[in-house]
């Protein structure tokens, strides 16, 4: 699986694993980097996920409250 078709999901549960297997210990110090890096990288992942889905967000709550002025802006001028 390519590291662009990892959801949020797959890239966490990945993670917890990564993080259980490092805190068990009795890795080599080799495979203990490895493992290291790998979390980096799913972290990584899952943070770009985050802040894709923050931006949305707030794209989305920015959007209404303007959306709401102008209606507002509108109902007001027709009633004058």
């Amino acid at each position: 699986m390519s590291e662009q078709s990892l959801s949020y999901e797959q890239a966490r549960d990945e993670l917890i694993e990564v993080v259980r297997r490092l805190e068990a210990g009795g890795s080599t110090l080799e495979e203990s980097l490895k493992l290291w890096e790998r979390g980096e990288q799913l972290a990584n992942i899952c943070q770009e996920w985050l802040d894709g889905a923050r931006a949305r967000l707030k794209a989305t709550v920015t959007d209404s409250p303007a959306e709401s002025d102008s209606a507002a802006e509108s109902a007001d001028t027709a009633v004058q």
